[in-house]
């Protein structure tokens, strides 16, 4: 466990960026590290070294690299070599912040570096090689799925309160499910709403969707209702519902839906300043909860439909039909046998609407067995 065994690391791209700035202290650290001691999927790699912004650029530019400057002015510069893009940030520590942002010094030790990260588990640093320097005992916390904030936890939420809800989402993320999360940073968590009034309820929204995303954010949930947070960037939800849907979900083998589950949650979404699109997709399931398979799979295809039944039978606590889901498939490949001009030597405007959507669903209460002549008979 004290050492990386990775393709990504090992990778001659990787590589590259390791002979690019030999001469200066050089690692890989944060998400590609922890996720690779948790065998899980790596996305990103970040370097941090000890090479100012334009000690970095100088290199990649004599080596004929394109470079990007992410932000520079807070040490980042991105760095493209072969298909890859490299986030290559200066070792730095925090002069001031304000919750929101912060102003960096730039520095040549590892240690400044880690003691301004957030949580333990995303302060691991490996060299070239897979060796792995840890100045603030993240291996421990991630042996244990402990997600833990770097010293002190109060100060770590108020240079950034968005901190608070990242929390919960690596608890349900990358927390043991039989490890108590740390009280330390539930407390300041809690001591620190109003912080998170500070933040964009943009910010607010796509964290919250990407903790959604968790395989099962049950347990991160209800600490979230129990520090008083969610009812502060949710007013009005209820996570009650959130086991028995994870549940449900699990049972037939769906993929975590983040708008799923926002569903079962209620309260006032409009508050978290999503797309319009993910507006519509919740509230199309809210509205649809408790109606019939065979409808909902005939007016809004089978995914939508399977949506809501999960929905429906989580806010019921009750067994998902296995039929409901088969009625649902069927239905949503039906094609209504009537059309306006069956109807129209008889009926026009209003009225034709009318018996159209009378008919319409004389058919769907039917099973969608109704031939077109027996509709047509009932005038």
């Amino acid at each position: 466990m004290f050492a990386l065994d990775s393709d990504w690391l090992a990778d001659k791209q990787t590589q590259g960026i390791f002979d690019l700035l030999a001469g200066y202290p050089t690692f890989v650290v944060g998400g590609c590290v922890r996720n690779s001691l948790l065998h899980q999927p790596v996305k990103d790699i970040d370097f941090a070294t000890a090479a100012l912004p334009e000690q970095v650029v100088a290199r990649a530019e004599e080596s004929g690299l394109r470079v990007v400057p992410t932000g520079i002015e807070h040490g980042t510069v991105t760095v493209i070599l072969g298909q890859t893009a490299f986030e290559i940030t200066t070792f730095r520590r925090d002069m001031e912040t304000d919750g929101r942002r912060a102003v960096v010094a730039f520095s040549t030790s590892v240690e400044d570096d880690a003691r301004r990260r957030d949580f333990t588990m995303n302060a691991i640093y490996s060299d070239a090689l897979g060796q792995l320097t840890d100045p603030v005992q993240g291996l421990p916390d991630i042996a244990a799925g402990r997600v833990r904030f770097i010293e002190d936890a109060e100060r770590r939420i108020r240079e950034d309160y968005l901190r608070s809800l990242r929390f919960f989402r690596f608890v349900a993320l990358y927390g043991a499910p039989d490890t108590d999360m740390d009280p330390e940073a539930l407390n300041a968590i809690a001591r620190n709403l109003s912080g998170l009034e500070t933040l964009s309820r943009e910010r607010i929204g796509s964290e919250m969707l990407r903790l959604l995303e968790a395989p099962d954010p049950s347990k991160a949930l209800a600490s979230m209702r129990s520090t008083g947070v969610l009812a502060t960037i949710l007013p009005g939800s209820d996570d009650t519902a959130i086991g028995p849907l994870v549940s449900l979900e699990q049972d037939i083998s769906a993929t975590p839906n983040a708008l799923r589950r926002l569903s079962v949650l209620g309260g006032a979404v409009e508050t978290l300043r999503l797309s319009r699109a993910d507006l519509r997709r919740v509230a199309q399931i809210r509205d649809n909860v408790g109606k019939s398979a065979g409808w909902l799979g005939y007016t809004l295809g089978a995914a939508a439909a399977r949506d809501v039944l999960l929905v429906s039978a989580a806010m019921l606590s009750q067994p998902l039909d296995p039929n409901s889901l088969i009625n649902a498939d069927a239905a949503s490949v039906q094609r209504f046998p009537i059309r306006a001009a069956d109807l129209a030597d008889e009926l026009e405007g209003k009225a034709l609407g009318e018996k159209l959507q009378s008919l319409e669903n004389t058919w769907i209460e039917s099973g969608f067995t109704l031939s077109r002549e027996a509709l047509l008979s009932k005038g």
